[in-house]
């Protein structure tokens, strides 16, 4: 990098070895794959629907046992509750071909708010929940935040240099560190360190930046986006971990140039 390229400023960052709690069970040993848990989509689309067909079983269940108690206060209430769960079981099998077709397709056939920005993020949640139990939790995250960053580059949108904010966790390595503070240096946008969860949801809300690029593990990135998704439009860069969680992580710098350029490229033009 050119000695006078100009580069984004970075404030503080600590570089100590603290686990965010998502890696509690963390018993030291080198992760899988080195540390990277790249997936292909489709295994987010089959535990998704593994995941909504065992919702709605599990609530099926639910008005089965409950049948002849709710029939004594309401002799109608078993049908009518047996006919919303029909309904919900339709709507639910409707959203998701949609959302299989937008996302294979190439055609966004729902607005944000109803797709990647809206019941995704439950879907997206509760499957987290599904791949833990079957030991396949970070590779499922992965393909469902995959999933999540093509729908939503698909929008198109753009923001102002000022409007658009990258987050980025304490544990890059420099060489990573290096290259984000470069894109952002080039691009003139702010970059902050969110040493927590907590702490980067309290910068969106002070900033009020119109849109986000944030670097995390699968792990917190999918927490993040559930909280912050819905709200305002996120891209989740995940990365990749070497040496174990929190601790010189790398990251794809030429997919961070991508989407930062595609942002506010336009807009300043």
């Amino acid at each position: 990098m050119p000695a006078d390229a100009p580069r984004a400023q970075l404030i503080h960052i600590e570089t100590d070895r603290r686990l965010g709690h998502e890696w509690d069970e963390w018993d030291g040993k080198p992760l899988p794959g080195n540390g990277d848990f790249s997936a292909p989509p489709g295994l987010f689309f089959r535990l998704a629907a593994l995941s909504l067909v065992a919702g709605l079983g599990a609530i099926g269940a639910l008005i089965f046992l409950l049948a002849p108690r709710l029939a004594a206060v309401l002799p109608a209430l078993p049908t009518l509750l047996w006919s919303a769960l029909a309904v919900a079981a339709g709507a639910g099998a409707l959203w998701f071909a949609l959302l299989l077709l937008s996302f294979y397709g190439g055609v966004l056939l729902l607005p944000e708010g109803l797709l990647e920005r809206g019941p995704y993020l439950h879907v997206m949640s509760l499957t987290s929940y599904l791949s833990r139990l079957l030991g396949r939790r970070d590779w499922a995250e992965h393909a469902a935040i995959d999933v999540y960053n093509t729908l939503a580059e698909r929008r198109r949108r753009t923001v102002g240099k000022g409007e658009l904010l990258v987050l980025i966790p304490r544990c890059l390595s420099k060489q990573a560190l290096d290259g984000v503070l470069a894109i952002a240096g080039r691009y003139e946008v702010p970059v902050f360190v969110a040493t927590r969860g907590q702490l980067a949801r309290r910068v969106i809300r002070e900033r009020r930046p119109r849109a986000v690029v944030a670097v995390a593990c699968e792990r917190d990135m999918t927490t993040g986006l559930r909280d912050v998704a819905g709200k305002l439009p996120v891209l989740g860069l995940t990365m990749r971990l070497p040496n174990g969680p929190c601790r010189d992580a790398m990251v794809d710098l030429d997919v961070m140039e991508r989407w930062v350029r595609s942002w506010v490229s336009q807009s300043a033009s």
